[in-house]
């Protein structure tokens, strides 16, 4: 899947980037360090594939360091609705899923191309056991990507379309030229007409 010829960050500037990225939250000694290299793989995805699908089981979790997605879902009417957005620096897992073993409801959805560090289920449980303080940090960091995503989703309909999309580029300022319209009005819950006008009116 890895193509190196693709690859905008070395491999070891991706593992640098998860190894930083957990630093913030507890202490890693070199050994612990090596091993969490071990065991994390470094894979890519082209723009507009899926990564994950409903109805399936996440096995594996994973850090983004290269692009976007975006986590989204069909409602009764076969609609596709976009939940949220995910950039670099993040961890994608269905949480829920992936801790209780049950069928994901959402998709993830690379809306660009991207690079990130997959971590097996496996390789968790192990790096918990070898590593006194791991359980300690993942915890952190959940617990972060519980709040920020409170904020990510996609917002009450109490606001008006302007005021929303406005948020949106006073939240996520670095997102939104990177992100595909459609995909964006979904977000917002609006359509892409809608969402054209808004932009040249507040320009």
């Amino acid at each position: 899947m890895t193509n190196p010829e693709k690859m905008t960050m070395d491999n070891f500037a991706i593992m640098e980037t998860l190894i930083n990225y957990l630093l913030q939250f507890g202490h890693l000694n070199q050994q612990q360090i090596d091993l969490i290299k071990s065991k994390a793989v470094p894979k890519e995805i082209k723009k507009d594939a899926y990564y994950q699908e409903a109805g399936k089981i996440p096995r594996e979790i994973i850090f983004l360091t290269e692009g976007i997605f975006r986590i989204c879902y069909y409602n009764n009417k076969g609609e596709d609705i976009t939940k949220y957005f995910i950039d670099e620096n993040n961890f994608v897992v269905d949480i829920n899923s992936y801790n209780q073993g049950i069928p994901s409801a959402e998709y993830a959805q690379a809306i660009t191309y991207c690079e990130y560090i997959v971590l097996s289920k496996e390789a968790m449980n192990e790096l918990s056991m070898t590593i006194i303080d791991w359980d300690k940090i993942i915890a952190k960091i959940t617990a972060k990507g519980l709040s920020e995503k409170v904020n990510k989703i996609s917002p009450m309909m109490v606001e008006d379309a302007t005021e929303r999309y406005l948020k949106f580029l006073n939240n996520f300022p670095t997102l939104a030229n990177r992100i595909p319209l459609s995909y964006l009005a979904s977000y917002l819950g609006i359509t892409q007409s809608s969402l054209s006008r808004i932009r040249k009116n507040i320009r």
